[in-house]
């Protein structure tokens, strides 16, 4: 089993896209060794979801527009096709830092 980590997936109503990018983030993560668990939210919940703790990022299908002390990547690009190469390169930067 690889690194446990905790994505926070933020969409309009906190769960049809959300639940699309989770899916596609724990099984490309999941190549890359990690043991993703994902939290699906709406922009407005972010913050209370958030207050559990331990998350390594936040992949936002909606804006997020506050610093809520997590990175957070653009994650429109698991929905579309277009530029999910670089969202999954954003993800694997933040948790590569986090672990140094």
């Amino acid at each position: 089993m690889g690194r446990r980590v905790k994505i926070l997936c933020v969409c309009g109503s906190g769960t049809v896209s959300s639940a699309m990018a989770a899916s596609k983030l724990k099984d490309v993560l999941g190549e890359h060794g990690y043991d993703v668990d994902a939290v699906e939210c709406s922009p407005i919940s972010a913050e209370s979801a958030l207050a559990s703790g331990g998350f390594s990022l936040m992949a936002c299908v909606s804006p997020v527009y506050e610093d809520l002390g997590v990175p957070k990547v653009n994650a429109v690009g698991l929905l579309t096709g277009f530029g999910e190469d670089k969202v999954i390169e954003d993800c694997l930067a933040i948790l590569k830092a986090e672990e140094e």
